[in-house]
């Protein structure tokens, strides 16, 4: 019987969480890298049992761990991450130039097809590939290419958090950056073009401008490859041509301020936000903690409270922490600033803790395992 590998990274330390295939008894085996934060860990699709963590500390700067045993031994691998050629500068928060300087590594993403290539996406904000498991990293400079002298970061810093692989394409890429907006590249990472027609973001001066928009994240099901959903800074947003043109698909949620959103697993249309109260208010409106549902592609959402508490609640869900895994009853998984991992086996008509007292969650990944 298959089963489940939750990845959990937290503010201090990374867990893993086990169960089986009806995912009510849960194993919860950690913490590793105690008193790190690990903004990200990921597992290869093509071999499970390979896995990447992003280990990094204000102190002792950034460690990439890979653990070849699905998280029961790890090795530190390298960590230079050097950008391409002279790097330059950005615009800083006060609208001046700042040179591009390295500070963490927020997102690992496999590859589909070998367990040895990997992409980073790192703050200041710039795409690395490795293809030696980690052992070595070259950015892919065509990304700041696209207008990055114009990229200015957002509250939280100038990241790249989000990296989406195209399964039926080798060569398409889709990133998201704080507060650049979204790219994609068509030719395995050369070239960059910006895709933010149709956002508009009162933030900056001008509001439907190429590039500043601060997206918060994407989401893509593999089967709909041209279809995207995202979350941004306000709003939430689909593209049915690649990031081409969006439209907004907010609908009736009660504020449509966010971080993480998710597709499905087996229902393309069926997606996923837990709506923030406001960007300067960082909890659940009314303190209830809420999953929003849309079946129907956005506009029409449902609320998904069962097991979810319903009030005093007022912790935050980070961009990198809602997660579903692709068991036949699609499971839905989120962690909180509060240190619980909500689950749902259900597709989210009812869920519960599988862990209450971590630190604070910052990234949610799931695995189906043999």
């Amino acid at each position: 019987m298959s089963g489940v590998r939750v990845l959990v990274g937290t503010h201090k330390g990374a867990f893993i969480l086990t169960s089986d295939a009806k995912r009510k008894d849960w194993k919860i085996n950690g913490p590793f890298f105690a008193g790190w934060e690990i903004y990200h860990m990921h597992g290869s699709p093509v071999d499970p049992n390979r896995l990447y963590a992003s280990q990094s500390s204000g102190w002792f700067g950034q460690v990439i761990q890979r653990s070849n045993d699905g998280g029961q031994t790890w090795e530190p691998v390298g960590n230079k991450f050097a950008y391409d050629g002279v790097p330059g500068t950005h615009l800083w928060y006060d609208g001046t130039q700042h040179p591009w300087e390295f500070k963490r590594v927020w997102r690992l993403e496999p590859s589909l097809t070998d367990p040895d290539t990997v992409y980073a996406g790192v703050e200041d904000a710039a795409l690395f590939k490795s293809t030696d498991g980690g052992q070595n990293w070259q950015e892919l400079s065509g990304l700041r290419e696209a207008k990055g002298h114009l990229w200015q970061p957002g509250a939280g810093g100038m990241c790249l958090h989000t990296i989406i692989l195209d399964p039926s394409n080798a060569q398409r890429m889709f990133v998201a950056i704080s507060a650049a907006g979204a790219f994609r590249t068509d030719d395995g990472g050369q070239t960059w073009l910006p895709i933010n027609q149709g956002l508009n973001s009162g933030e900056i001066p001008d509001t439907s401008a190429e590039v500043g928009h601060c997206v918060h994240n994407l989401a893509m099901h593999p089967s709909h490859p041209n279809v995207l959903f995202m979350q941004k800074h306000w709003d939430v947003m689909r593209s049915d041509n690649s990031g081409d043109l969006w439209n907004e698909v907010s609908g009736n949620l009660p504020s449509d301020f966010g971080f993480p959103i998710a597709v499905h697993a087996h229902e393309p249309n069926t997606i996923y936000v837990v709506p923030i109260k406001s960007d300067s208010e960082h909890f659940p409106p009314d303190g209830k903690l809420r999953v929003y549902r849309s079946r129907t592609g956005g506009n029409e959402w449902e609320a998904l409270t069962n097991g979810l508490p319903q009030s005093d609640c007022y912790v935050n869900i980070l961009r990198s922490a809602l997660a579903v895994d692709t068991l036949d009853s699609c499971g839905i998984y989120f962690g909180t600033t509060g240190g619980q991992v909500y689950a749902s086996s259900d597709s989210g008509d009812s869920w519960m803790p599988i862990a209450s007292n971590l630190p604070a969650v910052l990234s949610v990944e799931v695995q189906t395992v043999p």
